[in-house]
């Protein structure tokens, strides 16, 4: 009967430490998430856009083509530039609006 009390005290008590763990790191990246959240609207907003995968894609592949149009510039291949500058410019006036 006492080795039943202890064992069940001690399946409780670590019941309690696993749930107080989970609960910590579930809010710990509940902030994270709403964060990303925030900062993903306040962009979209911004932008004059919608919150969405495929606009999201368009934005980094035209800040990307940007990128490159600079790099270009760089290395003085200025057809390149003007190139990659013209596409990355064109996809980021779609999703701007």
């Amino acid at each position: 009967m006492l080795v039943e009390d202890v064992f069940q005290w001690l399946g409780h008590a670590l019941g309690t430490l696993i749930r107080f763990i989970v609960e910590a790191l579930s809010g710990f990246f509940g902030l994270f998430a709403d964060a990303g959240r925030s900062f993903l609207q306040g962009l979209a907003k911004a932008l004059g856009t919608d919150i969405g995968l495929l606009s999201l894609v368009a934005m980094i592949c035209g800040l990307l083509l940007l990128y490159a149009a600079v790099r270009a510039g760089v290395r003085k291949a200025f057809a390149r530039m003007v190139i990659y500058g013209l596409l990355g410019l064109w996809l980021l006036s779609l999703i701007v609006s």
